[in-house]
C-alpha cells in the first residue's frame, strides 16, 4: 500500500538517507524484535537507534515528514 511511496522518497533522498523494505512474513524474527504486530510498520534509525516509529498507511507527506529533520542539508 505504501510500497510505491517509500520507492518514490528513496529515489527523491538518494545518497541522503537509505531506505529499505522488509517481508515481515519472511523476516518474522527481525519483526518479533522491533515489536511489529501490524503492517505497514515505518521504523527511523538515526545512529542505529530508533528515533520514530509509525504503524498504518500513511500518505506520503507524511512518511517524508517523519525523516526530514535528519536528512542532511
Amino acid at each position: 500500500m505504501i510500497g510505491p511511496f517509500i520507492d518514490q522518497l528513496a529515489g527523491e533522498y538518494e545518497g541522503k538517507i537509505k531506505m529499505g523494505k522488509v517481508n515481515v512474513d519472511e523476516e518474522s524474527e527481525l519483526a518479533g524484535n522491533h515489536s511489529i504486530v501490524s503492517i505497514p510498520a515505518l521504523v527511523l534509525y538515526k545512529d542505529g537507534a530508533i528515533v520514530n516509529q509509525k504503524n498504518g498507511a500513511a500518505p506520503k507527506r507524511d512518511i517524508e515528514s517523519m525523516f526530514r529533520n535528519y536528512v542532511p542539508a
